[in-house]
């Protein structure tokens, strides 16, 4: 008998659908009150408590700058990584819906006053699978998506650079980069009901090069930002 993965997470009574990609009234809520959560998170980090109240002496357009920013880092880092577990495993003939996790909601907003983002804001719940490879795959989707959007905001900031662009819309495609990266790192961590322990189990090769792509991206992203920082750019 074919060994069987740990399903002490990512599971649900729910029986499974036929293939179609489908949602609810509860994920969709669930899931918009999770996106909302982690981009203030996001514009906490990224500009300080002052960014939520704009005027005069705030800059009106760079606050808005700044939530624009964290609204796209949280929609490509965090609601991309768990459309695309949803969408894996539905394709597989599993049910899958995104359920939030309001304690990691709360905790993350306190964590973003100090300047640290602690996304634990809920997970794709599935029913229906029950083999190694299905779960690896579905788990691997997440992380991929980040990997990918990660290479190409990073690709689009040299080319912007080599443009001679440079500024806050540099800034942004570096930022994107790095936060995509970092979604990716962590969520391909063994632990617990992170991605990486049902990666690992399935595909110790697979793991160890997604998580070297993802730690590389994000020290590549973080010297970049300081880079940046330093010359003023």
């Amino acid at each position: 008998m074919a060994a069987r993965p740990v399903t002490y997470y990512w599971t649900s009574t729910t029986p499974p659908r036929a293939g179609r990609i489908t949602t609810s009234p509860t994920e969709i809520r669930d899931i918009l009150i999770a996106y909302l959560v982690l981009t203030l998170d996001l514009t906490l980090i990224l500009g300080g408590t002052t960014v939520l109240a704009a005027g005069p002496a705030a800059g009106i357009s760079f606050n808005v700058s700044i939530i624009g920013l964290a609204a796209a880092a949280a929609f490509t880092g965090f609601l991309a990584h768990e459309l695309a577990h949803k969408v894996a495993a539905q394709r597989r003939h599993c049910w899958a819906e995104f359920r939030m996790f309001p304690l990691g909601l709360v905790l993350s907003v306190f964590t973003a006053f100090i300047g640290v983002l602690f996304a634990a804001p809920g997970a794709t719940m599935v029913g229906g699978m029950n083999d190694i490879r299905s779960w690896g795959r579905t788990s691997l989707a997440g992380p991929a998506t980040n990997l990918a959007f990660a290479t190409a905001f990073f690709a689009g900031a040299y080319a912007a650079a080599f443009l001679g662009a440079g500024g806050f819309a540099l800034y942004a495609l570096v930022v994107l980069g790095f936060f995509n990266a970092w979604f990716a790192a962590f969520n391909l961590l063994p632990l617990g009901p992170l991605d990486g322990r049902k990666v690992l189990n399935w595909d110790p090769t697979v793991w160890m090069l997604a998580m070297s792509a993802s730690a590389a991206l994000v020290v590549f992203g973080f010297a970049t930002l300081i880079s940046q920082h330093l010359l003023g750019v």
